[in-house]
């Protein structure tokens, strides 16, 4: 009985095997007279990264990016002060563990780690401060950037742009990286 089942489910998959190859079967051979032709393409790569460059960015991308510096350098001094301190406090605590009571040493101890805490929750605080500052400068300007980029390879004629920047690309010649070209006309129709 088993043969028997199996014998018939055998013999139905392969007419449904047969019905779908002759209906999936195309009428004719594709030859290269009835095939679609290819659209011409312009392949391009461009680096993301260089927009930010001090010496050949986009100024725009440049003068946010230092406002934000110089917004949040203050913050960083204060952070970078504070760790000086604990350091400081720490070897202060190394030095005199052996000649002072350990009462005040475990007092050091503890002030040292209420600073270390500190200095952990102010650093965690400037950093999403920093990140959300960051994307509301910088969102409007990528914004920007990609309609601009848009505009500039139609204009080139270029049918696939590859950012390296986002993509891992193992070769590029040198002829299609339009980096410098774009970020010098993107500075001169967006001063």
């Amino acid at each position: 009985m088993k043969v028997f089942r199996f014998s018939v489910a055998a013999i139905v998959f392969a007419a449904f095997g047969i019905l779908a190859y002759t209906q999936t079967r195309p009428a004719t051979p594709a030859t290269p007279a009835n095939r679609p032709a290819a659209a011409p393409g312009n392949i391009a790569v461009i680096d993301s990264a260089a927009f930010g460059s001090d010496k050949a960015g986009i100024t725009r991308v440049m003068n946010a990016l230092k406002a934000l510096e110089t917004k949040f350098q203050p913050l960083r001094n204060e952070l970078r002060g504070m760790q000086d301190r604990l350091t400081t406090m720490r070897a202060d605590i190394d030095k005199k563990r052996a000649i002072q009571d350990q009462r005040t040493t475990a007092q050091q101890i503890e002030a040292a780690n209420q600073l270390e805490v500190q200095i952990k929750r102010k650093a965690e605080d400037a950093q999403a401060s920093y990140q959300k500052e960051s994307l509301a400068a910088m969102e409007p300007l990528q914004k920007d950037i990609f309609t601009a980029l848009t505009a500039y390879s139609q204009s080139k004629g270029i049918s696939l742009l590859i950012d390296v920047n986002r993509v891992p690309v193992i070769y590029s010649a040198p002829t299609i990286d339009i980096t410098r070209d774009f970020i010098a006309d993107y500075n001169r129709t967006h001063p």
